[in-house]
């Protein structure tokens, strides 16, 4: 038994892994593709905008799916749509076909995500095993970021851009055949209700309208009345959201297992977290290659020491941690290593110093994700029951990739105003002002809620 739920543990860790490896890869190559394809900059940006805002626009559907259509066909399902994808964008002679291709495949990994973690969490069912469970999971993503940014720029400048797609096909390969053999099969629900999958898309019409609107925004300053239909179909859908929610008897998210102050916590942290990350892995590329001339394959040689050092922090260090401290600590550690990342790359963009620049990424790529990403998922899961993982966890998913979609629009606002930022240098440099804000935001919000934390168990102590 204990040698098969490893078995499953791989299989789900090699999907988190692949899914930010996908994300992660893409930044180091997107120059090339903008070469290829003759693309202004903001135009190969779309790339990864389009994946993010459909992956995380779709992830609360997909564990709705999970949770009621079961763990094994939606995961397989998922893995099957990311690897016909992967092929089809590889093979894409077009931007349109890429763009395309891209797209679908953040639905794959919408379906994907949610259902390996809730695979996991229906495994592992005590406390103590789900939590390591969960926290080996999610050292996936900063595995799989990291080498993603290492690998990125070798694979793209030997063999080509393609292969940044084509690198996925063996491991989703090799992770439905294992699926398929080793996971049992799932059973029916016993809801005679249907679940309300119109607010679903609902909510994914929101996102997607809101990230390209601070997307657009210099296109749209002189187009008053799009701003307007806009922001009020923005407003409109959340409030209608929000309504149906309420009334509906199987609703699409049952608010009311999303209260938990731990859930809460780790649920807001990962929408700054993510806000954050892809950003900064944005910036960090364009820094490298544009302005520091570095070619694709030298950027991987520089970053593949930290990804690296992240999975030996995710594998030796994180667990002594969870044993030693409370996981909000831990969390807040995580992301003072950001905002220390962030500060060093201003520092190093401002007076040209390498050093500096490579404590920033020993910050946010080696140590930081290894640690930010684990903790704050256990704290938005581990007290979910497992009949709703599938949906908490497309929740917790959301939000980071809600915020990955805000933040990218962000930094492609501020790449797009040459007259205020005349330089690329200076684009960058705001760029990441905006980013050390929002870690800065991160870290003061976790301490005040352990505080809080603090304080309440001193008055219950006295009572």
């Amino acid at each position: 038994m204990k040698n098969k739920n490893s078995i499953i543990l791989f299989i789900a860790c090699s999907a988190v892994f692949l899914e930010a490896l996908d994300l992660a890869i893409m930044n180091l190559a997107l120059p090339l593709i903008q070469k290829h394809f003759h693309l202004k900059e903001e135009q190969s940006q779309w790339l990864q905008t389009i994946y993010v805002l459909l992956y995380g626009g779709f992830l609360i559907i997909g564990g709705k799916l999970a949770d009621i259509w079961g763990r094994k066909k939606v995961f397989m399902s998922g893995a099957l749509l990311f690897l016909i994808t992967s092929i089809g964008a590889g093979k894409a002679n077009s931007f349109e076909f890429l763009f395309f291709f891209r797209a679908i495949q953040g639905l794959g990994a919408a379906l994907l995500m949610p259902s390996a973690m809730a695979i996991i969490t229906n495994t592992f069912v005590t406390e103590v095993a789900r939590s390591k469970a969960l926290g080996i999971f999610s050292s996936f993503a900063a595995i799989g970021s990291g080498c993603g940014l290492s690998l990125g720029g070798i694979i793209a400048s030997s063999l080509g851009w393609q292969w940044i797609f084509f690198i996925n096909v063996p491991i989703i390969s090799m992770s439905l055949i294992l699926a398929f053999i080793i996971l049992e099969s799932d059973t029916q629900t016993t809801d005679t209700i249907p679940p309300d999958f119109l607010s679903g898309i609902i909510l994914s019409f929101c996102i997607v309208l809101l990230s390209y609107f601070i997307h657009a925004i210099p296109t749209l300053i002189y187009k008053p009345i799009q701003v307007i239909v806009l922001l009020s179909l923005i407003t409109l859908s959340l409030v209608y959201f929000i309504k149906r929610s309420g009334h509906h008897k199987n609703p699409l998210i049952n608010f009311a297992l999303l209260k938990g102050r731990n859930v809460q916590i780790g649920n807001k942290a990962i929408f700054l977290l993510g806000s954050f990350f892809l950003s900064y892995l944005l910036v960090l590329s364009f820094y490298l290659q544009e302005i520091l001339g570095f070619s694709a394959a030298k950027a991987g040689l520089l970053l593949f020491p930290f990804s690296v050092g992240s999975a030996l922090i995710s594998r030796f260090l994180l667990p002594c941690l969870i044993k030693r401290f409370k996981i909000i600590r831990i969390a807040r550690l995580g992301m003072s290593l950001m905002f220390f990342g962030a500060l060093l790359l201003i520092v190093s963009m401002h007076y040209q110093l390498f050093v500096y620049l490579v404590f920033s990424i020993a910050c946010v790529t080696g140590a930081g994700m290894a640690i930010s990403i684990p903790s704050l998922t256990v704290m938005a899961l581990n007290q979910i029951p497992v009949d709703h993982q599938g949906v908490a966890s497309g929740v917790n998913t959301t939000s980071y990739f809600f915020g990955s979609g805000i933040g990218l629009s962000l930094i492609s606002l501020i790449m797009q105003l040459n007259t205020i930022f005349p330089s690329t240098t200076k684009q960058l440099i705001a760029s990441m002002t905006l980013l050390l804000l929002l870690a800065a935001l991160a870290v003061l919000y976790l301490l005040k809620k352990d505080f809080a934390q603090d304080r309440e168990t001193d008055r219950l102590r006295k009572v």
